[in-house]
C-alpha cells in the first residue's frame, strides 16, 4: 500500500464532493483525497495516463470512492475497467449512488465494489467502513 493511502474521490458534483471530504474529515479520517469529475479522468488517473502519470504527484490510491452516475463514463464502467488491470487488485472500490435500486449495488457488487454508500452520507457511515475496512485509512482522531 501506498505510505500516503491516498483516496480517489470520482464525483461530477462539486457540492457533492465537498461534503463527502467534511464528511471523511468529521470522521477522523485523514487520507489525502483526489478529486477527478468524471469517470474518464478516473480511468486516466488510476492508468496513470497524461498529466497522471506522475505518480509522485498523483499517487496511485489505496481507496476508490465512485459515483455511479458520472458524464463521460459511468461508475460501471470504471468497475468494469478496474477489472482488467492487475495492478488493481488490491484497491478498496466503495461506490456512492443517490438512489436505492438494488439492481445497481448488485451489478456493482459483481464488478468488483467492495462497499456500497447511498449519497449523503453521513459521519457513522464513514465510521463503520474504517471499522469494517481496516489498514487502508489515516485516522487524525477528530470527532464530531
Amino acid at each position: 500500500m501506498s505510505a500516503s493511502k491516498t483516496i480517489l474521490l470520482a464525483e461530477d458534483l462539486e457540492d457533492d464532493a465537498g461534503i463527502i471530504q467534511y464528511i471523511f474529515k468529521k470522521a477522523g479520517v485523514s487520507n489525502p483525497v483526489m478529486v477527478v469529475p468524471d469517470g474518464a479522468e478516473a480511468i486516466a488517473y488510476l492508468g496513470g495516463d497524461n498529466h497522471y502519470a506522475d505518480r509522485a504527484k498523483f499517487p496511485l490510491p489505496v481507496v476508490l470512492l465512485l459515483d455511479l452516475k458520472m458524464p463521460k463514463r459511468s461508475g460501471f464502467e470504471v468497475l468494469e475497467w478496474c477489472k482488467t488491470r492487475p495492478d488493481l487488485k488490491d484497491l478498496l472500490v466503495i461506490v456512492l449512488s443517490g438512489h436505492h435500486d438494488l439492481g445497481a449495488v448488485n451489478r456493482a457488487y459483481a464488478l468488483g465494489a467492495h462497499s456500497f454508500l447511498v449519497k449523503p452520507c453521513n459521519v457513522e457511515d464513514i465510521r463503520n467502513l474504517t471499522k469494517t475496512f481496516k489498514g487502508y485509512w489515516v485516522e487524525s482522531g477528530a470527532s464530531s
